[in-house]
């Protein structure tokens, strides 16, 4: 797979100890009966930072949107952002890792894409995450 898209999620849930990317990864294998987390990477609050985390391999498709996973690599923020916004850290994070992202698959800003313009029956990534300013904030 060669990723040329960009989608960005959130969990829809608060980060804490019991509702983590591990446990995201559990409910996905276990509950869904998925081979791994649908995700390629989530950006998450581990003790007293904010860390990027592998899930699929770039190179394998993931399950995060559907009739995109062909050629997408998914990023999931972990947190609630209909009810917040995303905190500074975390999305500096996802604009870092997006712009290296970018960089290696010579994926266009346009090509970044919130998971509700593939489903719009969603608010993902969250009603306070704006994918505008979040776009011009790449390469700036």
């Amino acid at each position: 797979m060669i990723p040329k898209n960009i989608i960005i999620h959130h969990s829809l849930t608060k980060d804490s100890g019991t509702v983590s990317w591990g446990a995201i990864r559990k409910y996905h294998i276990e509950t869904l009966g998925w081979d791994d987390i649908g995700y390629n990477f989530g950006i998450e609050l581990v003790g007293d930072h904010y860390e990027i985390l592998i899930g699929r391999m770039p190179n394998v498709q993931g399950a995060h949107t559907k009739g995109m996973n062909h050629d997408s690599l998914g990023i999931c923020m972990v947190g609630n952002f209909d009810i917040e916004s995303p905190p500074k850290e975390q999305w500096d994070m996802g604009v870092k890792l997006c712009e290296y992202l970018m960089h290696i698959y010579d994926i266009q800003p346009d090509n970044i894409y919130a998971h509700r313009d593939w489903a719009s029956y969603k608010s993902c990534p969250g009603n306070m995450f704006s994918i505008m300013a979040f776009r011009m904030e790449l390469y700036l």
